[in-house]
């Protein structure tokens, strides 16, 4: 990480920087408040408020983009207070232990790493699912909660905006080799799970799901329309074809397309049956098109 040194104290600022080098960062001095006003982007500042007759509140201002950490000698409005509302982050006591430095190093790099991920998350999801319509959600929806859709990106966007209008995390789960049922029915508050893959559970492992969800914040995805569920359900309209397009498609195309969405909620003998075609042709035809099934 590239750290900047502000400190008057030349000999503990290369103290430091020397420390630091074994923790990665690639560090820089500046021995007066003037000299730190660089135009340089520096991922961590740690600034001296000791610095006697001279304005460090200009560094904060410079660098609050940045992690800035205050090393002071004494604590009151000028040294720690008004530079944490100015844009530090933290501060640190002389003397200080390195390690104790370090950590809060890594703890703010970690900070800001999860905070441009969750960011990148937000604009990625909002992009992937802008141009698709869904019923209006709204905190007072009941869960457990049975979406059935055509479509699963519609599915998947009605999730998503529900755990949004609840102010909760959704984590996603497949079902399909998933039997830790207990382990839905203990989630967090906090979080609503999205399980996927109903469609493909054998009767006895969909009921056993149906129990343990009774009480519990999660979404349950399925396809059919004739799914059995005993509590709150909704229909989407996805205003797709049961294949995603709205294109007249060859014999080819239609069983690719059928292969792609639906063997995995049939086993092979009714699908071939449901296609017209034999058992042989649906393993040809699978391996034409270069359509792994799931096992």
């Amino acid at each position: 990480m590239k750290t900047l040194i502000v400190e008057n104290e030349v000999y503990l600022a290369q103290s430091i920087a020397a420390k630091l080098v074994d923790f990665g960062c690639k560090c820089e001095i500046a021995t007066t408040v003037k000299d730190a006003i660089r135009n340089e982007k520096f991922e961590v500042v740690l600034l001296s408020t000791s610095m006697s007759g001279q304005n460090f509140m200009s560094v904060v201002e410079k660098y609050k983009n940045s992690i800035v950490i205050l090393m002071v000698s004494y604590i009151n409005n000028d040294t720690v207070s008004a530079p944490l509302k100015a844009g530090a982050k933290d501060y640190i006591m002389k003397p200080f232990m390195i390690e104790e430095l370090i950590n809060k190093i890594k703890h703010y790099g970690e900070f800001d790493r999860m905070r441009l991920e969750n960011d990148m998350s937000k604009e990625f999801i909002k992009d992937i699912f802008a141009q698709i319509t869904t019923p209006e959600v709204s905190k007072k929806i009941e869960l457990p909660l049975l979406v059935v859709c055509p479509s699963k990106k519609h599915a998947d966007a009605y999730a998503v905006r529900l755990a949004q209008a609840k102010g909760v995390f959704l984590k996603s789960i497949r079902l399909d080799n998933f039997t830790d049922f207990k382990m839905i029915k203990n989630t967090p508050s906090n979080t609503v799970c999205y399980l996927q893959d109903f469609d493909l559970l054998k009767k006895s492992d969909k009921q056993a799901l149906i129990e343990s969800v009774s009480q519990s914040n999660c979404i349950v995805y399925s396809s059919l329309s004739d799914t059995e569920w005993p509590y709150k359900s909704i229909q989407i309209e996805s205003g797709d074809s049961p294949l995603g397009s709205g294109d007249i498609l060859t014999v080819e195309d239609y069983i690719k397309s059928v292969l792609e969405q639906f063997q995995d909620k049939y086993p092979d003998i009714e699908l071939a049956k449901k296609l017209g075609i034999s058992r042989k042709s649906l393993w040809e035809k699978r391996k034409k098109h270069g359509i792994n099934k799931k096992k």
